[in-house]
């Protein structure tokens, strides 16, 4: 029986792009070189951020219930989890963006997106809210741990104007909260075609759109 280390990152960005790296990752140990994220991304959201922590929940977004955004960037690990009709079981590993606590005793799981607002950042990107909420109520033993987790969401900021203050640009954005609905037993489900892939004998057929397979393939066939 093996156990899979799955990264609520990988199981957004990885997975959709390319099935053939996300195997080859998880189940082969084979990642690619480097960072798939732009690091100007990283540094604006890590000053969002930084801004927030310790802010009212009324900061964040109004239509948020009152509370306070009380941590950010902390890794979590849940338990293993087993699924029936699989042999194979997988682990959650990742840093979520943010946590809020609400007047209530609950907690939000919140991430922060530089981006246009689309319909389709429910789906993709609820994945990763999934597996960050699952690990957290569900730790391994001595893990970072919160419950129960009430809400899901994104804060997508999108750049729309720029001010010259004292010299320095600033940059102006509209702020959307995108509500993700909790739906346990659709991620369940989600990463129950995620070991099934994972439990292949060999890799999958690479992402159609795919450039370090298409490297990888272009380069053997040159014998490099």
């Amino acid at each position: 029986m093996t156990l899979y280390k799955l990264s609520p990152s990988d199981l957004t960005f990885l997975w959709d792009e390319c099935p053939r790296c996300f195997y080859l990752k998880v189940a082969r140990k084979f990642s690619r070189p480097g960072s798939p994220f732009p690091s100007i991304f990283n540094k604006i959201d890590g000053l969002m951020k930084n801004y927030f922590e310790g802010r009212s929940t009324a900061d964040l977004h109004p239509d948020l219930p009152p509370g306070v955004v009380k941590f950010g960037e902390r890794w979590v690990q849940s338990q293993a989890i087993e699924l029936p009709g699989h042999e194979s079981s997988c682990y959650l590993v990742g840093k979520f963006d943010t946590v809020v606590q609400f007047e209530d005793g609950s907690y939000g799981v919140v991430d922060f997106k530089t981006s246009q607002p689309r319909p389709t950042h429910q789906a993709f990107y609820g994945r990763q809210l999934h597996a960050y909420s699952w690990a957290l109520e569900n730790p391994a033993p001595g893990k970072f741990s919160l419950q129960p987790i009430s809400r899901l969401g994104l804060l997508v900021v999108e750049p729309v104007d720029l001010q010259q203050i004292d010299g320095r640009i600033a940059y102006l954005g509209d702020v959307t909260w995108q509500e993700i609905p909790r739906d346990d037993n659709t991620f369940l489900a989600f990463l129950g075609q995620v070991l099934a892939l994972l439990d292949q004998p060999e890799p999958p057929a690479p992402g159609e759109k795919c450039e370090y397979c298409r490297y990888r393939e272009e380069a053997r066939q040159r014998g490099d």
